[in-house]
């Protein structure tokens, strides 16, 4: 596992093959990094599915209202929604869209990031200004990449849990 330098600034999320580590980044987006506390604390994340996996570019889940359905049909939802509270004003910085970097869904507004995020299987520098980064995977990438693709994927991977690294004893 990785060397945790802010536990209340990383998060745990288990896949289906481990643990992947993120490194949120509070001082760049501190908005983002908030609300993905506030929805790992809540459980809203847990068991939601990647519902975008693009090869070669990212892999996209955090759809907390139809994200976590059972089963096939309702998956093609996934991506629509996002959680119950308001959405993000856009933390765009210099930080690049570097290979596991995480980024924030959103529609073509850019004040519309909610739930949703990405993580990047490359360098995606096209994104670079357009979407917010608010952490970096610092352990577990293989465990990201080892994701099922699709658009839907058919069989789709799901964050088994998300928490907060301050709240694992």
């Amino acid at each position: 596992m990785a060397d945790i330098k802010d536990p209340e600034n990383t998060i745990l999320m288990e896949l289906k093959d481990g643990t992947v580590v993120i490194e949120l980044l509070p001082d760049v987006a501190p908005g983002h990094a908030d609300r993905m506390k506030e929805l790992a604390r809540s459980g809203q994340y847990d068991n939601v599915a990647f519902h975008r996996v693009i090869d070669g570019f990212m892999a996209q889940t955090g759809d907390v209202a139809n994200g976590n359905m059972e089963k096939d049909f309702n998956i093609r939802l996934a991506g629509t929604g996002g959680s119950d509270l308001p959405n993000l004003k856009a933390e765009f910085s210099k930080l690049p869209h570097d290979r596991g970097t995480l980024g924030a869904a959103r529609s073509q507004m850019p004040d519309s990031a909610n739930s949703q995020f990405f993580i990047n299987f490359k360098d995606n520098h096209f994104l670079n200004g357009q979407y917010t980064v608010y952490g970096r995977v610092i352990s577990g990438m293989e465990h990201v990449d080892a994701i099922t693709r699709g658009e839907p994927p058919a069989n789709p991977d799901r964050m088994i849990s998300v928490k907060v690294a301050a709240d694992v004893a």
